[in-house]
């Protein structure tokens, strides 16, 4: 760190009140990408910070490197130093951290709560959306970074140019990534608040109802302040509907003949999209964005659509379109690799909701079209695999091998009926496509190896563990000599 980065810090300090009496801060889940974020930007503000998690992960260590203490494992003792417990929205009661709190009295805060006190005293940017948020915040974040303005950013997923999920800038302007699984973005209140679509997910947190979800994306944009900008996708047919209920400035963007940022001409170069960006009082921008996918389009013209409203050069723009390296696990290109039979490509995604898949499946169609398609399939939460069972059977049979592995539980209890085994069985009862199911990922090598043809793009799906199984096959460089002599 340069005399002159600790010099701004120290500004950005004295700028941005501290938290009267908090010294210490731990955080039960440290490990996650939301928690750990903000967990960063407060040990760089000084803060003491440990945290616990079930177990150690490249984030907890990067952490550790940095000053805060983790423990491996959740027991009351690790709360002792601290002055206010944050928890993740995985964390119940029955922690027993958690108890240890509430038993001495100790404020017990959620992610979001400790998101906004940090975002209380900035100029925040709040990304939200069911689907696109990640990416979306790291674009947003490439270009002002590009225009020399050093944001904080809190995002949900590392932001690969940074190297990082999260980083204290130098500047007041804090850009985040506002999360509606638990509803608890309600607590932000920043002055620019995107939202990328809105669809049935996390129906469990409103109730089951739809109305009552759309409702709280109402509220969200009204803690913008009447000076506030909502940044909106018009394409989407939900957020089109709310558009008379908002009653702020909205600005919308999108492939929409209306909307007030408009992307004409887009078509798709292997890894990078092209398209036109139409703007009001201002120039045409032709970008070169260096991820692929229309859905990227989209986020990126939320980006633009922010950055043309806080005056940000055209230059900027430009080079942060064409310089992003993307988020990690999205569309995330794993290399090219001989496998003995040819070359395969490999690619991880963290899409996990039927939309997302699809999404995916288009831009590897679009970019790869010569390519066979092999998707290695995770179900995530056995609620959400219950919930939009037949749009997941409609979207994976879409694609040309299907490995399914069992649902990633994420803590939730079986439900029966919703599992991989039984969306195999119908999958394969429609006669389009016969999955293969693997109930365990260690058997994944030696199945694939067998169904591995030259020019095939192999790409690892879903939100739980299919990504460091992904990491696996890039190790053994999808190599089929490999591959078996795991079996």
């Amino acid at each position: 760190m340069t005399i002159q980065h600790t010099q701004d810090l120290a500004q950005i300090r004295a700028m941005v009140p501290e938290m009267r009496r908090v010294k210490s801060i731990h955080f039960i889940g440290i490990g996650g990408a939301g928690m750990s974020g903000i967990a960063e930007v407060l040990l760089n503000e000084g803060y003491q910070i440990t945290g616990s998690d079930i177990a150690e992960n490249a984030v907890t260590e990067r952490l550790a490197q940095k000053g805060a203490k983790v423990f491996i494992g959740h027991q009351a003792s690790n709360i002792d130093q601290a002055s206010v417990v944050v928890v993740s929205t995985a964390i119940n009661e029955a922690n027993p951290e958690v108890k240890a709190a509430r038993e001495v009295r100790i404020p017990i805060v959620r992610r979001a709560e400790m998101l906004a006190e940090l975002m209380r005293f900035r100029h925040g940017i709040a990304v939200a959306g069911t689907h696109g948020k990640t990416t979306t915040t790291a674009l947003v974040t490439q270009i002002y970074s590009e225009a020399g303005l050093d944001p904080t950013f809190v995002n949900g997923g590392l932001v690969k140019s940074a190297g990082t999920n999260a980083r204290l800038g130098s500047s007041r302007i804090l850009i985040a990534e506002a999360d509606e699984s638990d509803a608890s973005f309600l607590h932000l209140q920043p002055m620019v608040s995107i939202v990328t679509n809105i669809e049935a997910d996390h129906m469990d947190t409103y109730g089951g109802d739809f109305e009552t979800l759309k409702q709280t994306f109402i509220d969200f944009l009204h803690n913008l302040p009447f000076y506030g900008q909502a940044i909106v996708c018009i394409d989407d047919p939900v957020i089109r509907e709310l558009i008379p209920r908002i009653s702020r400035q909205v600005i919308t963007y999108g492939f929409s003949p209306d909307a007030d940022v408009r992307i004409e001409n887009y078509r798709q170069d292997g890894q990078q999209g092209k398209f036109t960006v139409v703007r009001k009082d201002r120039a045409n921008l032709e970008i070169t964005l260096n991820i692929p996918g229309r859905h990227n389009a989209l986020n990126a013209s939320a980006a633009i659509a922010v950055a043309t409203e806080d005056d940000i050069s055209d230059d900027a723009i430009l080079a942060a379109m064409i310089g992003t390296q993307g988020t990690g696990r999205r569309f995330e290109h794993l290399g090219e690799f001989e496998t003995g039979n040819g070359s395969a490509m490999l690619v991880d995604d963290y899409g996990h909701h039927p939309t997302e898949v699809g999404v995916t499946i288009n831009a590897a169609r679009n970019g790869w079209q010569e390519k066979r398609l092999v998707m290695i399939f995770q179900p995530h939460r056995y609620s959400r695999t219950r919930d939009l069972y037949d749009d997941f059977a409609n979207v994976l049979e879409q694609v040309d091998v299907l490995i399914m592995l069992d649902v990633y539980a994420a803590g939730e209890k079986p439900i029966a009926g919703a599992d991989g085994r039984a969306l195999c069985r119908t999958i394969r009862s429609r006669g389009k496509l016969d999955p293969i199911f693997v109930p365990d990922s260690a058997q994944l090598p030696s199945v694939l190896a067998n169904v591995l043809q030259d020019g095939d793009l192999v790409l690892a799906q879903g939100a739980g563990d299919v990504g460091k199984v992904a990491r696996h096959l890039a190790a053994l460089e999808l190599n089929i000599a490999k591959m078996k002599s795991l079996s």
